[in-house]
C-alpha cells in the first residue's frame, strides 16, 4: 500500500511544501520528520519553499545543502531508524538562511565533532560528499558535538560575495 506524501503534512502548515513565497517574511519555521528516505521529496519541498523568494540558484543550493544535512540524519544516526525522526530548523534574518538539523542522535554514541571526508569533493567517490559539499559551499557551518541528540547548522548568506567560497584564502577554491 503507497501512503500519500501529503498525509504527512499537517493541515495548518500546508503552507511550508507550496514552493510560494505567500510568507517569506517568516522568521522562524520548524518541521519534524520521519526517518524514512521516502519523506526526502517532503523535505525537499520544505527547504525549497523557506527559500521561495530568493533567486532560483540560491533555492537550489540551500536545498541542496539541507537535503544533505536530512540524509545524514536518516543514514547515520537513531532518527533512520523505525520510528525515527528528525527536524528542521530554518531561520531567516535580513542577510542569509540559518538551518539546523536535530536528529535522534549518533549510532556509536560518542561525542566529537563532524568534520567533512577529506577526498568528499572527488567526483569518482561513491559517498561521503555531503558534509564536503556543505563545507565547501555554505557561508559557514558546525555541529553541537554531542551524540545524542545532535544538531548540524549551516548558515547561507543570500550574497554570494559573503561565501568562503568567494574569499581567496578559503581552502575549497582551486
Amino acid at each position: 500500500m503507497t501512503v500519500p506524501l501529503s498525509s504527512f503534512i499537517q493541515p495548518v502548515h500546508r503552507h511550508y511544501f507550496s514552493g510560494l513565497p505567500e510568507r517569506c517574511n517568516y522568521r522562524n519555521r520548524h518541521y519534524s520528520f520521519p526517518g524514512i528516505p521516502e519523506v526526502m521529496p517532503l523535505t525537499r519541498a520544505f527547504l525549497n519553499t523557506c527559500a521561495a523568494g530568493r533567486s532560483e540558484d540560491y533555492r537550489y543550493l540551500f536545498t541542496l545543502l539541507g537535503s544533505e544535512l536530512a540524509n545524514n540524519a536518516i543514514r547515520h544516526t537513531l532518527s533512520g531508524r523505525p520510528g525515527g525522526s528528525y527536524t528542521l530548523q530554518v531561520r531567516r534574518s535580513r542577510k542569509g538562511l540559518h538551518l539546523t538539523c536535530r536528529d535522534q542522535g549518533s549510532l556509536n554514541g560518542q561525542d566529537g565533532h563532524l568534520s567533512p571526508n577529506p577526498g568528499g569533493l572527488d567526483l569518482s567517490a561513491e559517498s561521503g560528499r555531503g558534509l564536503a559539499m556543505v563545507d565547501a559551499f555554505a557561508t559557514s557551518w558546525g555541529d553541537n558535538g554531542f551524540a545524542e541528540y545532535r544538531s548540524v547548522w549551516l548558515y547561507l548568506a543570500f550574497s554570494a560575495e559573503e561565501s568562503r567560497w568567494w574569499d581567496d584564502s578559503a581552502s575549497v577554491r582551486s
